[in-house]
């Protein structure tokens, strides 16, 4: 499938235009291979209404503090189906860390990938099929058009069936729970 993007806002006298389109290339990293990141709209702070003088802001990946967010499509490779990374991994570390800034940093996976920040997630899953996986162990099977909602929770994202599933996701920037 092939994202495209149109951002929309006003014109000084207050009509309807659209800013900006078309296709949104996918990002690869050579230490996740198979994976396609489509960086659609981010921004820092409080969005405006208006015309779209402003840029896209994926830096951090997350979003850093309340009222940012990133609006992100992630194809996900089958589990296994995808190569292993190869190079020296401080290289591909750095690689991501350059593409993607913060995003290993905030995600400090556990032994079984799990991982929090904090953000609430908004996610809908477009083609195939997604396993959302919490910190207990429960697993929830998501297939097109299934929406969740992470508010902060330790997850992981598995794709156990045999084709690459597409999800669309927003992260939202939260204040972090008390306690």
């Amino acid at each position: 499938m092939e994202i495209q993007r149109f951002v929309a806002g006003r014109r000084a006298d207050g009509s309807s235009v659209v800013d900006a389109r078309g296709p949104v290339e996918p990002v690869v990293l050579r230490a996740m291979p198979g994976y396609e990141f489509f960086r659609v709209w981010g921004a820092d702070g409080t969005p405006t209404v208006g015309t779209g003088s402003e840029a896209a802001s994926f830096e951090p990946y997350f979003p850093a503090k309340p009222g940012d967010f990133r609006f992100v499509v992630v194809s996900w490779p089958p589990d296994g189906a995808a190569a292993a990374p190869e190079g020296d991994q401080a290289e591909l570390f750095a690689e991501v860390e350059q593409t993607f800034p913060g995003m290993l940093a905030a995600i400090t996976p556990d032994a079984a990938g799990r991982h929090a920040t904090d953000t609430v997630d908004l996610v809908v899953v477009l083609q195939g099929e997604l396993w959302l996986e919490l910190e207990d162990g429960t697993e929830t099977r998501l297939t097109p058009g299934s929406c969740a909602v992470q508010r902060g929770s330790r997850h992981a994202w598995h794709n156990r069936g045999d084709q690459p599933a597409l999800a669309a996701f927003v992260f939202l920037g939260a204040e972090p729970a008390a306690g």
